[in-house]
């Protein structure tokens, strides 16, 4: 019997030692992992100052766009207090040309390019949310940059389906020129709003809330190039948006400190321009936030895909710590068993039996079984 406790106790032993062995090797790759994972993100460059705005007519910039015709020009407004009029600047913040039309504006805050070279003045500003309606001009983009006085313009009238709200910010769809205005809300949360795919320029269009805006006071935004993605402001950082039937937010950036108010698609890809109101203010060149590839989601598909590598070491790993678990409960089965077959009374007192009869000569005791009726 004594040969049998000692086998079952160093197959407990052997055991409890490979659990060990899987615990540790499992963790370590895990961790392995996890480290490749967190190092696999590029460094975000830092913001690029490219110029500053000088020109004392330009005392609130509060909109900013990317020309169409005009390679390196930028077109900016003022905010609420100025006249009908737009400044193209320079990739050193030169005012080229002024662009003046004749309408009576309330309060523009935002400007948008097409893919034709139209410009969109979106007059959407209402800081009392007491307006019955909104409007948004159009003006063609000059074939040559000079002063112009009394442009020919368009004008478009909106209204909101819930009341009046205030708005800093017009979208406008690379591939169809769709137009969207965001809402600004000092608390809670904005709205995306949609204008109809062709607006009249008689009567006034019917604006259609589409979504929520992601959090923040947003002052400004634009579309990508990709038309699937849209860049929108905020007094303090820049976020990246899906574009969907559900606009998503997937990433946020800081921007340079100061009271920001605008965003326009950069000079280089992957990247925009932000700005500041105020007079003197600063144009930078920002990356565009974008999620970390380690932390995507894995997308939805109808047909299941090919198991990938990492498919594989998950399975693996699955694997190994079902292993670890079959031989944790076979070590302390054994373990079990030893004590039961062999309580600790007993076997201390044969043993002790044992060796009083060898130090006196006699023969060892024979057990006496139990007997069952």
């Amino acid at each position: 019997m004594r040969q049998v406790r000692t086998a079952l106790a160093l197959l407990g032993a052997t055991l409890c030692t490979l659990a060990g062995v899987a615990l540790p090797a499992s963790t370590a790759a895990a961790s392995s992992a996890g480290s490749a994972g967190s190092d696999a993100g590029p460094t975000t460059p830092a913001p690029k100052k490219l110029f500053t705005i000088r020109d004392d007519r330009i005392q609130e910039s509060s909109g900013l766009a990317k020309s169409v015709k005009h390679p390196g020009t930028y077109w900016t407004v003022n905010d609420s207090g100025d006249t009908g009029r737009v400044f193209a600047l320079d990739a050193n913040g030169k005012v080229e040309a002024v662009l003046r039309f004749g309408a009576k504006v309330t309060d523009v805050e935002a400007l948008g390019v097409d893919r034709d070279g139209t410009i969109y003045v979106a007059d959407i500003g209402d800081n009392k949310e007491n307006r019955d309606q909104i409007e948004i001009y159009t003006i063609p983009e000059p074939e040559t940059l000079e002063d112009q006085s009394n442009v020919t313009y368009h004008r478009y009238d909106f209204k909101y389906p819930d009341g009046a709200h205030d708005a800093e910010t017009l979208l406008i769809e690379p591939g169809t020129s769709q137009l969207y205005i965001v809402t600004k809300a000092l608390k809670g949360t904005g709205a995306i709003y949609a204008a109809p795919p062709a607006p009249s320029r008689k009567g006034t269009n019917d604006l259609t809330k589409l979504a929520a805006a992601p959090s923040g006071v947003i002052t400004d935004g634009t579309f990508l190039p990709d038309g699937q993605r849209v860049v929108l402001r905020t007094y303090a950082d820049v976020t990246t948006v899906a574009w969907g039937e559900t606009p998503n937010a997937i990433a946020r950036g800081a921007a340079p400190l100061g009271q920001g108010e605008t965003v326009a698609v950069g000079p280089t890809d992957g990247t925009v321009l932000v700005g500041s109101e105020g007079a003197n203010s600063g144009v930078y060149q920002v990356q565009v936030p974008a999620k970390s590839a380690a932390s995507t989601p894995p997308s939805a598909s109808a047909t299941p895909k090919p198991a990938t590598s990492a498919d594989s070491n998950n399975s693996d790993s699955g694997k190994s710590h079902n292993l670890r678990w079959i031989i944790v409960g076979a070590a302390l089965f054994a373990l079990i068993i030893t004590v039961i077959t062999f309580p600790p009374g007993r076997r201390e007192r044969l043993d002790r039996q044992a060796e009083n009869a060898r130090l006196t000569g006699q023969s060892p005791p024979t057990p006496r079984r139990r007997q069952h009726s």
